[in-house]
């Protein structure tokens, strides 16, 4: 019998093993395993020189991996995909600890070493424990916002003692910057909290949780793998990494650190099980979408359509990649929950109306893609191409997108007021009109929000953003340093709008000679403490290179940021 090293040589063969690998995992998992007619199948779709012999070594091969044990899942090495446990992580949610930040400790109910933990270093006294307190009253949010930011860091930190910071300014999230002056604090608190010693005592608590982790991960990528026929290989350089530390409690944390996909959760398994699915298939699909730009770009109109939804956040509106992305994402998800008719249509329907209009047409390409097509990566751009944007905007006129969200609960059981009414319904019209392309209609709705609201920062950014339609330079600059300044004085700002204000100022700064200026708001919007990753990607071009505007159709630049 041929043996499957003396096929594996070849990249050809090497892309046909992926792909029929691919298909009888996921027929396998699905309960439809045909045996002889899959083994057929594979036969007829490639060369007649594949023999049975070749077949059948491969269908073995894939069976041994769908059964191979933890060991096999966990080899970061051969996969790029791990679970483990962090000492970063661990020595700054310690100094949280310390600080007396809110952690949930109904997760170290198992950990009695963990918990006791917790109770010295509230009692901590010391220098360093004192200034990591004062940092952390000066720096604290809500808690989940507090252990994002503070998570942040941690994952660009290098090893104790020093902690030094592994990416370049420039590369880092914007949170990790904003907070890049506790690393010091840190240093000094792990050394007068004896932190290593301490580390080397508990540890044993934390990798007690990482099998458990292990069984969720490997469940689901040989899941996913085995629907989008999809082989990771650990040699591209890009890893996935989930890491377990209890005081996270029931929070997940997922960062797209470039090449670094990171998910930090607690100890709650089944908890996390939904968004480690949902980071997985971001490390899998990002690369793929982001390849595809040239079809995006065909498909782009149906942005205009779904900026019109009020609960479509300022990210996707700005940003058609990441939108189809999470499009696709979800739509991928939809199919791997094997939901009834009746739940399906009910998701669909809410993915419309908060403007994730592409999920229903990607759906219908997801069921052609399960009966019989080689692995995502050879399909996405025939599945993206077959989306028909005449066809969607006609469908799209019947749906009627949700209002925004209310206001967030107040803080420390402080009053809310109310908006006058009318406030979301303008917003709403003045989200219309600019996705409409019409700068008078979006200037008159959030004037009329101005009029009652002088500091309703989303109505000023879209006037703003309506000044920018116009053509009025001037006007727009001093319209986005206004959201700036009044974004300073209120902690709560939505840090999309501010982060995406700098971004403008700095394109009309280049716009107006005046590059260093530029230079200045681009990185005021990398440093701005939660920008969503659309902003930095921005901000980071502008550093790099002075903004240069699109051309209009007759060939002459137009003059807008």
């Amino acid at each position: 019998m041929a043996s499957f090293l003396d096929y594996a040589g070849t990249a050809r063969y090497s892309d046909a093993i992926d792909q029929a690998g691919g298909i009888f995992a996921w027929q396998y998992i699905q309960g439809a395993g045909r045996g002889a007619g899959i083994i057929q199948h594979f036969i007829d779709r490639f060369s007649p020189s594949w023999t049975i012999h070749a077949a059948l070594s491969i269908c073995f091969l894939i069976s041994v991996l769908a059964i191979a044990p933890a060991s096999r899942a966990q080899d970061a090495s051969a996969t790029g995909i791990s679970v483990e446990t962090n000492e970063e992580i661990f020595a700054t949610l310690c100094a949280l600890d310390a600080a007396g930040f809110n952690a949930d400790e109904s997760t170290l109910g198992d950990m009695p070493e963990r918990l006791a933990l917790r109770a010295e270093l509230l009692k901590m006294q010391g220098p360093a424990t004192e200034g990591v307190r004062r940092y952390y009253h000066q720096h604290a949010a809500d808690p989940d916002q507090t252990l994002s930011r503070f998570i942040a860091l941690a994952l660009v930190l290098g090893p104790p003692p020093n902690f030094s910071i592994q990416m370049g300014l420039d590369a880092l999230p914007p949170d990790a910057v904003a907070l890049g002056d506790f690393r010091p604090l840190l240093a000094a608190f792990y050394q007068e909290a004896h932190l290593g010693t301490r580390w080397r005592r508990i540890e044993p608590e934390y990798e007690a949780l990482t099998p458990g982790y292990r069984s969720v991960v490997r469940g689901v990528v040989v899941k996913t793998n085995a629907y989008l026929r999809e082989v990771v290989r650990g040699s591209s350089g890009r890893t996935f990494t989930v890491y377990v530390d209890p005081l996270a409690g029931g929070r997940t944390n997922f960062r797209n650190l470039g090449d670094r996909y990171v998910v930090v959760v607690g100890s709650r398994q089944q908890e996390s099980t939904d968004e480690i699915q949902h980071a997985y298939l971001h490390f899998v699909l990002d690369p793929m979408v982001l390849k595809n730009r040239d079809v995006l770009e065909k498909k782009k109109a149906l942005l205009d359509v779904a900026a019109h939804a009020p609960q479509l956040s300022q990210e996707y509106r700005s940003d058609f990649a990441s939108f189809v992305d999470e499009c696709v994402i979800k739509s991928v998800e939809l199919r791997l929950r094997n939901l009834p008719a009746a739940k399906v249509e009910e998701a669909l329907k809410q993915d419309d109306e908060s403007g994730f209009v592409l999920v229903r047409p990607l759906i219908a390409g997801l069921q052609k893609f399960e009966k019989d097509n080689p692995s995502m990566s050879y399909y996405l751009a025939e599945w993206l191409e077959g989306i028909d944007v005449d066809a969607e905007r006609k469908r799209l006129q019947k749906v009627t997108f949700a209002a925004a969200d209310t206001a967030p609960a107040a803080k420390d059981g402080a009053a809310v007021s109310a908006e006058p009414e009318g406030t979301d319904s303008l917003l709403a019209e003045g989200d219309r009109q600019l996705a409409a392309r019409d700068p008078k209609g979006a200037a008159a709705a959030f004037s009329k929000v101005l009029s009652n609201e002088p500091d309703n920062l989303r109505a000023l950014y879209g006037l703003a953003l309506a000044s920018v339609l116009s053509g009025k330079a001037d006007e727009s600059k001093t319209l986005f340093e206004k959201v700036v300044s009044k974004a300073s004085a209120q902690p709560s700002s939505d840090p999309t709008i501010v982060a995406w204000s700098h971004v403008y100022l700095g394109r009309i700064d280049d716009l107006q000679g005046d590059r260093t200026q530029a230079i200045r708001e681009y990185r005021s919007a990398l440093t701005t403490d939660g920008a969503p990753d659309s902003a930095r990607v921005a901000a980071q071009r502008g550093v790099d290179a002075a903004y240069a505007p699109p051309a209009r159709q007759g060939g002459a630049p137009a003059q807008q940021p």
